[in-house]
């Protein structure tokens, strides 16, 4: 198990910090913005400038998970952004879902290696 949730972490870091990257500072193609509806939320999330801390977000929470320091916090970031790939894809653009789906996967992982770290927020009544 140590060594799936070292891969786990090597590769969401990568892909977090990679793809924050490029929405901070675009170097892929860009394929341009999805139809309907999606389009709009996309085109909102740009005209906002709101994509820019949502990327900034992705790079910092993927570079704590990279170098292996205050990876639960990297964890802490990351998940809300996971959840909100995975909300967009669910309701608006189901066909692009599989990569939300592989980071989701990779986030348990870790967090199942690091779930004793988690156990405070999961306190039904604190004192």
């Amino acid at each position: 198990m140590k060594i799936a949730a070292m891969i786990a972490r090597i590769l969401l870091g990568l892909v977090f910090v990679f793809f924050g990257a490029n929405v901070l500072h675009p170097f892929l193609p860009n394929p341009g913005p999805p139809p309907g509806v999606a389009g709009q939320f996309v085109g909102a999330l740009f005209a906002s400038h709101y994509l820019y801390l949502v990327g900034g977000v992705q790079v910092i929470g993927g570079l704590l998970v990279l170098v292996n320091r205050y990876t639960v916090l990297g964890l802490t970031l990351l998940g809300p952004v996971i959840v909100n790939i995975l909300a967009f894809h669910l309701l608006m653009d189901p066909k692009g879902i599989a990569p939300g789906l592989v980071v989701t996967v990779l986030w348990f992982i870790l967090f199942s290696r690091y779930r004793q770290y988690f156990s405070g927020l999961f306190i039904q009544r604190p004192q």
